[in-house]
């Protein structure tokens, strides 16, 4: 059992990031790897590195918008912190398009804990500390759920309200098992493996 959960949690940090879903969008932030990479570029004068953070087919536009940024970079500090505002924002409103996200502008300030976890865990070349916290995480969130709703299933047929109640914790706790079930098989087929077919359940 505790081997199947850490590979259920692994297969949960090596897809993570990819997911358009993620409610902190650390590409939409000044400090994040795409604000960067644009910064690098710049100093360069080298658009490579902002380039495998975009789709191919925008490749072009952003190529045309780089060459038009340094121009106009040229002409004072005004014109350099406007064209360089513009250009990060169309690099990540391009990236969050093509994750199939919605962009709300850049945001500023540090990352969500996780993920700076995940960043770091990138530079250090190591995940053991990444999929600790993870696993700890969801294993609480397991078990919490999993004893609410075990306590309210011995009462759930002494009248209709403690049935309602149980109905409420059942539901919390299906969804919550079956959201992380979904997300380790979209991982899996993020990286060329296809999940097995499975019908969607509601309850």
């Amino acid at each position: 059992m505790k081997t199947r959960l850490v590979l259920l949690i692994m297969a949960l940090v090596a897809g993570f990031c990819a997911l358009p879903a993620i409610s902190y969008a650390h590409c939409d932030t000044l400090e994040g790897p795409v604000v960067t990479a644009a910064k690098v570029a710049l100093e360069k004068k080298d658009v490579t590195p902002v380039l495998k953070w975009l789709k191919k087919d925008d490749e072009a536009e952003v190529r045309e918008l780089f060459r038009k940024t340094l121009i106009v970079r040229g002409k004072g500090p005004e014109s350099k912190e406007l064209a360089d505002r513009y250009f990060f924002e169309t690099l990540v409103r391009l990236h969050r398009a093509g994750e199939g996200a919605p962009f709300t502008g850049l945001q500023s300030g540090p990352p969500e804990p996780i993920i700076a976890e995940a960043d770091k865990a990138l530079e250090k070349g190591s995940i053991d500390g990444l999929v600790k916290e993870i696993t700890d995480a969801v294993t609480t969130g397991i078990r919490k759920r999993f004893t609410e709703t075990f306590e309210r299933k011995k009462h759930a047929d002494e009248s209709v309200d403690t049935g309602r109640e149980f109905v409420e914790a059942y539901v919390g706790f299906t969804h919550y098992v079956e959201r992380l079930h979904e997300d380790a098989l979209s991982s899996a087929a993020h990286h060329g493996e296809e999940p097995k077919s499975e019908q969607a359940h509601t309850h």
